[in-house]
């Protein structure tokens, strides 16, 4: 009898990559061999998508040909200035994103050759395009990027209008690291099953785009925040409202947003940063009010279901306290992952194979056609 097929391809290895691995057991992240906790707040992101696109640890001359090749590449195309307003207007940030990385391509020629430098240039993009969306919206202006600073700088200046304090750059920087990559995810395998028919790579990101608009996949963090804010907003005691509200939803069999995870037995090891993150940010606010409620909710989902917090959990208090709008926790999410999507692609183009997986036939047999006048 041949063997169940794996529902989810779970446990199934569908490619070979260099780029990033997990163990769960251990609660352990590597990117090219570099474990997590090492890079986290001592890496910058730029120097992390340069490892991840190019192979290896940047120079010092190859992060400076990289950041003026980020900043060169970050200017937005005139198919998708002139649509911005109209996608604003009629999409949701996740539509809007999918619908303008796609209008993008128009202005960066389709060239299997130029791989490396469309990484650059939708890596540079990516938090350009979300603040360009949330600025449309609101009928502001988008700030012009100050050359001076690096990727989460200049995001938060765009998104907010105001330059950050230096301490929240380095956060969301860090923020921006941990996102990265993480291995075969829903989206990253998306993206490589497009590249693999030697599609390019704005469509290849597309489809991750696509696969992370997902309430499976991306905005667990944003319905984390939104969970968080309704608690709250029902009055009395917030702590003691999370707790019989956990376990409350917890007794019906609800589930918690924000816990557990498909591969880490443990504690995912970036809620290890993003928690200590959060408790900096909400002290430094002066109100903590949200990250005492996490701390709570992770206490009590702990001891009820034995669950850790994985990475969406504290991003989102994280997120929040960085002044971001909660509709775009997902989006921010893809401007960390450009990095390791467009890298992902990169590989899959080096050492290609078409991934056509087989599929376990559960319908009828054996039927005889009746013509439409007999039926």
């Amino acid at each position: 009898m041949a063997d169940e097929p794996s529902r989810g391809l779970a446990d199934v290895v569908a490619a070979s990559t260099a780029l990033s691995d997990i163990d769960g057991r251990a609660g352990r992240l590597f990117y090219r061999g570099y474990d997590i906790n090492d890079l986290a707040g001592h890496a910058g992101f730029e120097e992390i998508a340069f490892l991840l696109q190019r192979g290896h640890a940047p120079s010092r001359g190859e992060w400076d040909g990289y950041r003026a090749e980020l900043a060169a590449g970050r200017g937005l195309g005139s198919l998708v200035m002139q649509d911005l307003d109209g996608v604003a207007r009629h999409q949701q940030p996740m539509e809007a994103l999918r619908s303008l990385v796609s209008l993008g391509s128009a202005d960066d020629p389709n060239e299997p050759a130029a791989n490396l430098r469309k990484a650059a240039r939708l890596t540079a993009q990516q938090p350009v395009l979300i603040a360009a969306y949330h600025a449309a919206r609101t009928g502001r202006d988008l700030p012009e990027a100050d050359p001076g600073l690096g990727i989460a700088a200049n995001f938060l200046m765009q998104l907010c209008g105001t330059r950050p304090k230096q301490r929240a750059a380095e956060i969301f920087d860090t923020c921006l690291v941990l996102h990265a990559d993480h291995t075969m995810n829903a989206s990253t395998f998306a993206a490589r099953v497009c590249a693999a028919t030697l599609s390019d790579m704005h469509s290849a990101v597309v489809a991750a785009l696509g696969t992370l608009k997902g309430p499976l996949h991306g905005g667990a963090n944003e319905q984390v925040m939104r969970g968080l804010e309704a608690i709250r907003q029902g009055g009395g005691d917030p702590l003691e409202a999370v707790s019989s509200q956990v376990r409350q939803r917890l007794a019906q069999g609800e589930k918690i947003m924000g816990f557990g995870h498909r591969v880490y037995k443990t504690e995912d090891p970036r809620a290890t940063h993003l928690r200590r993150m959060s408790a900096e940010l909400a002290t430094e606010g002066g109100d903590d009010t949200y990250y005492r409620m996490s701390r709570r909710m992770e206490e009590v989902v702990l001891a009820e279901k034995g669950l850790y917090p994985n990475v969406d959990f504290f991003a989102a208090t994280v997120y929040h306290y960085l002044g971001i709008p909660t509709d775009l926790f997902t989006p921010v999410f893809s401007a960390s992952r450009m990095a390791g999507w467009t890298a992902h692609v990169i590989e899959q183009h080096a050492d290609n194979r078409l991934i056509r997986p087989d599929s376990e036939y559960i319908g009828e047999s054996g039927l005889s056609w009746v013509p439409l006048e007999a039926r």
